[in-house]
């Protein structure tokens, strides 16, 4: 499986991939598209599924997590994710140009985006970015491993990413986090 996984993206790829997005023709729209992959690890068709409904609280404000539907989760594994604040800051700004209900992620014509139309977004995003191995599964990738590489600071463990990225197993979860060589050089000089 190695070589065909997505590649994960730096913090530079992130905020080129950002910069991309704000200067297209649906900044705001596109930004959230970068953000629900990048710090909530949402797949493409998530993305292009997730509705207002799953992402307001009771009050009818942006609430503090997206509640993610078994009907849109691959294979039934509808989760809980925390908003990231720079998440929870675009959901706010697209409620407040007057729509919250149906998709979050409306096409130019005002419908839902299709899963693939959010791949082919990311690809062309990244063939303009000149970023190779990249698809619309490196954000989520990145999000894995991030949150990987993380979960012992916030005093959680693997089983929390598992739970995050929605997989049955931990061996999958596993799969999606790359290693860092710079902890594995630290580590075998600790040795």
């Amino acid at each position: 499986m190695a070589g065909k996984q997505a590649k994960t993206l730096s913090t530079d790829h992130i905020d080129d991939l950002l910069f991309f997005a704000e200067r297209s023709r649906h900044p705001l729209r596109n930004r959230l598209i970068v953000l629900l992959s990048v710090k909530a690890g949402l797949r493409a068709a998530e993305i292009a599924k997730l509705t207002w409904e799953m992402v307001l609280g009771p009050s009818g404000e942006v609430g503090s997590t997206i509640e993610l539907q078994d009907k849109i989760a691959k294979k039934g594994s509808g989760r809980s994710i925390p908003l990231h604040a720079d998440l929870r800051e675009a959901l706010a700004a697209a409620q407040q140009l007057g729509v919250s209900q149906g998709p979050v992620i409306r096409s130019q014509q005002g419908g839902a985006m299709t899963p693939l139309s959010i791949v082919v977004w990311f690809h062309r995003a990244f063939k303009a970015l000149d970023l190779k191995g990249c698809s619309s599964h490196s954000g989520r990738r990145t999000f894995i491993t991030r949150a990987a590489r993380l979960v012992h600071k916030a005093g959680g463990s693997l089983r929390d990413v598992q739970l995050l990225a929605g997989h049955r197993s931990i061996q999958t979860t596993q799969g999606y986090i790359d290693g860092d060589s710079d902890a594995q050089r630290r580590l075998v000089s600790l040795i």
